[in-house]
């Protein structure tokens, strides 16, 4: 499991012309599933994810949360975070989860991040998306299993 965050002021999925889910302050947080991963990969980085250092205090410093903030989280699945880049020139999905895997790891990610946190948009597994954010910092961090 790979996770991609990035702090931003405003992130937005677009399928077909039309905004599916936006949000103001918070995480977009992108998504790839590897075929080894379980619901105990997604309960370790789920909490990682709400309680990770990723906000400035009134002080400048980066040392808030997630949770601490009262951010929102805009989960995105990314197929593309675990293809094997390392031969050749054309991306390899062999290690990535099967769309099966990866939806239902997906939908477990969202209901358990939503157990944990209310503040919790989706873009939809398999669409065609366009992703609109503002990256604020820049700040981003990638977290693997």
């Amino acid at each position: 499991m790979k996770i991609l965050l990035q702090r931003v002021s405003q992130a937005s999925v677009e399928i077909d012309g039309k905004v599916s889910a936006s949000i103001k302050k918070g995480a977009l947080v992108f998504v790839g599933f590897d075929p080894k991963d379980s619901f105990e990969e997604i309960k370790r980085l789920s909490k990682k994810l709400l309680n990770y250092k990723i906000f400035s205090d009134k002080n400048g410093k980066i040392n808030l949360s997630i949770i601490e903030t009262n951010s929102e989280i805009l989960l995105v699945p990314q197929v593309t975070l675990s293809v094997s880049t390392k031969k050749g020139l054309k991306p390899s999905f062999s290690q990535a989860a099967s769309h099966e895997e990866g939806l239902i790891l997906f939908k477990e990610f969202n209901d358990h991040l939503l157990q944990e946190y209310p503040k919790v948009k989706k873009g939809i597994f398999g669409a065609e998306m366009s992703i609109g954010l503002v990256n604020e910092g820049p700040i981003t961090f990638l977290f693997n299993s």
